[in-house]
């Protein structure tokens, strides 16, 4: 128990100093502790949504921080959080409405501090192009983790080996991505469609993009130093990863509170959270351990992806999306236990 507790003593330092500061702001706000109770409650919920929804990009974080090099482990897990927590939760509601309202750094930064309501309605009229590219990205990193011909180890294997199987067929993941875009297509309003088909075709170019890249940058050739293997590239596509498992949180945060700041507060405690169980995966290797706990985490992303997708239609509640995320992890680690059981006897 001791030892867990140190994976997460900069996490409880954290939630901590974040809670303070939103029962600090709830009474600049509304000059009563009832309203620094207020904002401490919500602050505390969107922790616990931020976790509910990231536990798999943990999970997933883990699988490719294993493979990078001490340094760039180091980079992520240091500047890596700057970027999650002030760039995804501060910056980029920032930019949704610079871009949306077309206004500029600093008036966006005052809509939010003075014109909440406003702020929040901006951010919400983005929502189908932001869904639509989280959705699309999230589905493209999910797919080329099954149809992988070297994958061996399947935990739903009737539909797992499947995959596998027809990994050879090359574009078979961008093929079927595009035939769920245009599935959605077909009943989004016309004055919607333009807007989903950008977001959700940038979405797949971006990752074709970070692959592009990352094997250029990470690439083991002997012209390249074995120090930067699984380095840049591979950052680069984690921060990615990142931004796109924030996005249903960012968005899922305007239902609780239009307050921008105690939002930022909020997913960053959680955020904290997911640094520090990707530390603990990683350093007790428990990816190896539990055979089926990466396969459940990739499901989950899956479903996430297609969830975002479904939100260009109508609302999903956050709550079921962690639930449905926690759920399939869960029974990916009772798989994992049972295999491990089994595989124990004599």
């Amino acid at each position: 128990m001791a030892a867990t507790f140190v994976y997460f003593r900069w996490a409880f330092g954290f939630t901590a100093a974040g809670l303070l500061l939103a029962f600090g702001l709830g009474w600049s706000y509304f000059g009563t502790i009832g309203g620094g109770f207020e904002f401490l409650l919500i602050g505390s919920v969107l922790a616990v949504l931020e976790i509910s929804l990231s536990f798999d990009n943990a999970i997933v974080n883990a699988n490719k921080l294993q493979n990078m090099t001490e340094v760039w482990q180091k980079r992520f897990l240091t500047w890596g959080i700057i970027i999650a927590v002030f760039g995804m939760r501060i910056v980029f509601p920032l930019l949704i409405v610079v871009v949306a309202a077309k206004l500029g750094p600093w008036e966006a930064l005052h809509l939010a501090a003075t014109r909440p309501d406003e702020y929040a309605r901006i951010v919400a009229e983005a929502h189908i192009g932001i869904a639509s590219f989280g959705g699309s990205f999230l589905m493209m990193v999910a797919l080329n983790y099954f149809f992988d011909e070297a994958k061996d180890v399947h935990w739903i294997a009737v539909l797992e080996r499947q995959m596998a199987r027809f990994a050879s067929v090359r574009g078979m993941e961008i093929a079927l991505v595009l035939a769920v875009m245009l599935g959605f297509s077909q009943v989004l309003p016309e004055a919607k469609l333009g807007v989903f088909l950008l977001a959700g075709l940038s979405g797949l170019l971006t990752f074709l993009a970070v692959e592009v890249v990352g094997h250029l940058l990470d690439a083991s050739d002997e012209a390249t130093d074995l120090a930067a293997k699984g380095g840049l590239g591979a950052f680069l596509y984690l921060e990615v990863l990142d931004a796109s498992f924030s996005f249903d949180g960012v968005i899922g945060a305007f239902a609780l509170t239009q307050n921008l700041f105690l939002i930022a507060i909020g997913l960053g405690i959680g955020a904290m959270y997911v640094r520090s169980m990707t530390i603990m995966l990683v350093e007790r290797k428990t990816l190896a351990e539990f055979r089926y706990l990466e396969h459940g985490a990739f499901w989950s992303i899956l479903i996430l992806s297609v969830i975002m997708f479904a939100q260009t239609l109508f609302h999903i509640p956050e709550a079921i999306t962690g639930l449905l995320g926690a759920a399939v992890i869960g029974l990916s680690l009772w798989s994992s236990l049972k295999h491990r059981r089994i595989a124990a006897l004599p």
